[in-house]
Formats: structure tokens, C-alpha cells, sequence
């Protein structure tokens, strides 16, 4: 049985909540292409995201310990790829759509530095004449610009609304209202692009605290007085009693990363309830978002970051190389400003119309943490 692209198309109307964003009712891309034969516009996307430059120089990018350190330690990659899969999960019990919500998720790193947030710091600290440097709006730039994969195309050419997901911690939108002929200001992205945010949030906390247990920064005992370990571990030792060590941390983990995801579904789904949203466009003009945890839940999140800020993203043995790191990215950058032609050709065409500054900032927040040694130690 052949499913060709208008099969999945009204597979998703009959499938799908009335608030989920279909694709049908997609603002399309900044380009038109043909639309393809068997795959929905959020799937290409998907695969374009997938198939990137930047997609796969997250490897070698530092999630929380400095790339290489250890072989079972997440990278960036990895990072996306559970933020990926968490989204589709919320998603697919929201009655929500999986590719949006899945690639948004897939995308939502793309402009990340190396050497994790202490080297987007540095890089904001070294743009702040020149528009400063966010991540965020990195990865936005990283796919509407920065990745030239398609002739006559600007970046990836995605859809509205993956872009749209990539736009975060903005007070307001602006988008097209088919009803109206016009453009119109909004206050939320879709709900795909919320639940794809906090599976972020989910991913990072609950992985980081394995990856921090695993290498020996954070103790089991001391994590008994932040409740949600607490709760998760009692479950554990009630199931599985036999469980120790290894085992027994990483069934907690399972343990936590469910209960936080049971948790953000049935906290948003109350707010849908509440808030008598019938559509995306409904979901656009909410003032608050709608996707997230219980008030509860947000409380023992701020207990649980709290302790791995202290113990663990500012442990000298995770701060001290990201330290380092953010130091060479700076001299990097000011050797590069001197020096523009030791880029590549690419970056070096970009100088007129960019600027030397921030293609001297795309040329290194596209750099591997592997690829921004090598460069340091050559210049």
C-alpha cells in the first residue's frame, strides 16, 4: 500500500487535537518549492535539518563534560536526539504534530557554540558592539542563512513554522493571517515549538545528572534531599529491590525523566483545557504558553537545577576546561579579526555584506570543540 503525501496529510487532520498546528494549514517557506510526492513539508524539513552541516558538527560540541573526556559522555549530538525523542512522545500524547514538534527539536541546538554555554558567553562578550551572540537566534540564523546546501535557496528554506519554533524567549510573533490577508502580532509560538522547549528542559537535567553520577561529580546520598531523585529512587526500590549501583541510578533516571514527561502532558493539557483553545491560531494568541509543568513540578525543578549548578556545572573539573575554552575562543576570535583571510572562503566572501565581526563569530560558533583546538594551536 502506497501512502503518498495527501495520505498523510489527511491521516493528520483525522489524527490530530484541533489546537495542533497541521500542515496543511503551513505559511509554507520563504521560497516555494513543489511540494513532494510521498513526504509532508515538516518531514523534509526534518530531513534537511538532519542532513546539515551543523547537525553533524554537533558531535564533537560540548554538552556538559569537554568533548572527549569520556566515551559514554552525551555530546551535543546526543543531547538533540533525546530532546527529539521526548518531544515527539509529548507531542504524540497531546494529539499534537510529532515531525513539527521532532524537528524543531532537531534544530533548536544548530547554533550552539563550542564549549557549551561558557563559550556562548564569551561570544556574547565579544559581540556586544555588534549585536551580541545567542544561541538561540544563532540557530535561526545558522538555518535561514548560514547553511548553503540548495542552489537558488536561502539557507534551508524551511517552513514558517519550524522557524517559527527556533524563535525563543521572544515577547511576541509576527505572522500571516490567511482570514485576515495580513500580517498579525502574536504572543506564543505553536504548541509543538512549547512542548519542544521543554523537552529540552527535561533532556538536559535528568542527563546531565546521569552523566555527572556516572563521572563521579554528584553523590547518590547527597541527592536524597532533592525531592524528585527522592520520589524516583523510592519508586525504584520498591519495583526492583535488587537493584544497586549502576542499575539502580539508572532506573531512577528512566524513573524521572517519565515522571516529568507524565507531568508536563497532563499540566499542559489542564491549560488547553482551561484556556478553551479550538485551534493553532488560538494557541498563537495566548498571552501565557501553555505547555509545561505543574506549579509543583516547577518547584522541584528549581530544587533539582539548583544542585546541579552547584555541584556540578561550576565543579572545577567541568568549569575549569569550558573556562579554558571560552579563553581560546577569544583568541581566536581577535587573531581572526586581524586576520580574516586565515578563514574559510566562505566565511571571507560573507565579510561585505555581514561584516567583519559577525562573520568572524559565525566562522568560530560553527567551530568543533576538536576543530577550535586544532585552530588555536595552527594560528
Amino acid at each position: 500500500m502506497l501512502r503518498t503525501r495527501t495520505d498523510l496529510e489527511e491521516m493528520e487532520n483525522a489524527g490530530m487535537a484541533s489546537y495542533a498546528q497541521r500542515v496543511v494549514d503551513s505559511l509554507g517557506r520563504a521560497v516555494a518549492e513543489p511540494e513532494h510526492r510521498l513526504r509532508t513539508a515538516y518531514q523534509r524539513d526534518r530531513a534537511r535539518v538532519i542532513h546539515s552541516t551543523a547537525f553533524r558538527r554537533l558531535e564533537y560540541k560540548t554538552q556538559v563534560f569537554l568533548n572527549g573526556t569520556g566515551d559514554h559522555l552525551r555530546t551535543r549530538l546526543t543531547h538533540t536526539m533525546e530532546v527529539a525523542s521526548i518531544s515527539r512522545v509529548m507531542a504524540r500524547a497531546l494529539g499534537l504534530n510529532e515531525d513539527l514538534a521532532e524537528t524543531i527539536a532537531l534544530a533548536h541546538d544548530l547554533g550552539h557554540s563550542p564549549f557549551g554555554h561558557t563559550g556562548e558567553k564569551r561570544l556574547n562578550e565579544l559581540m556586544k558592539e555588534a549585536g551580541g551572540f545567542e544561541h538561540n537566534k544563532q540557530s535561526l540564523r545558522v538555518v535561514e542563512f548560514l547553511e548553503s546546501k540548495y542552489p537558488g535557496l536561502p539557507g534551508l528554506n524551511l517552513t514558517k513554522e519550524v522557524r517559527e519554533g527556533l524563535c525563543k524567549h521572544q515577547q511576541s510573533f509576527v505572522r500571516f493571517d490567511k482570514k485576515r490577508g495580513c500580517e498579525v502580532s502574536y504572543f506564543s509560538p505553536s504548541l509543538e515549538a512549547q512542548i519542544a522547549n521543554v523537552a529540552d528542559e527535561v533532556a538536559y537535567y535528568s542527563h546531565d545528572l546521569d552523566d555527572g553520577l556516572d563521572h563521579g561529580l554528584l553523590v547518590e546520598t547527597d541527592l536524597e534531599n532533592i525531592d524528585l531523585w527522592s520520589r524516583c529512587a523510592q519508586r525504584v526500590r520498591r519495583d526492583h529491590p535488587g537493584f544497586k549501583g549502576t542499575s539502580f541510578r539508572r532506573q531512577v533516571i528512566r524513573n524521572l525523566i517519565d515522571l516529568e514527561v507524565e507531568n508536563v502532558v497532563e499540566a499542559t493539557l489542564k491549560r488547553i483545557e482551561a484556556s478553551g483553545v479550538q485551534s493553532a491560531d488560538d494557541v498563537r494568541a495566548c498571552e501565557q504558553t501553555l505547555a509545561g509543568y505543574s506549579d509543583e513540578f516547577r518547584v522541584a525543578n528549581a530544587q533539582l537545577r539548583k544542585h546541579l549548578y552547584q555541584n556540578l556545572y561550576y565543579h572545577p573539573i567541568v568549569a575549569g576546561p569550558n573556562s579554558q575554552g571560552g579563553e581560546m575562543i577569544e583568541k581566536v576570535f581577535h587573531y581572526l579579526m586581524k586576520n580574516p583571510d586565515k578563514m574559510g572562503e566562505t566565511s571571507v566572501a560573507r565579510i561585505e555584506s555581514e561584516g567583519l565581526q559577525r562573520s568572524v563569530c559565525d566562522y568560530i560558533s560553527g567551530m568543533t570543540d576538536r576543530f577550535l583546538f586544532i585552530e588555536a594551536e595552527k594560528l
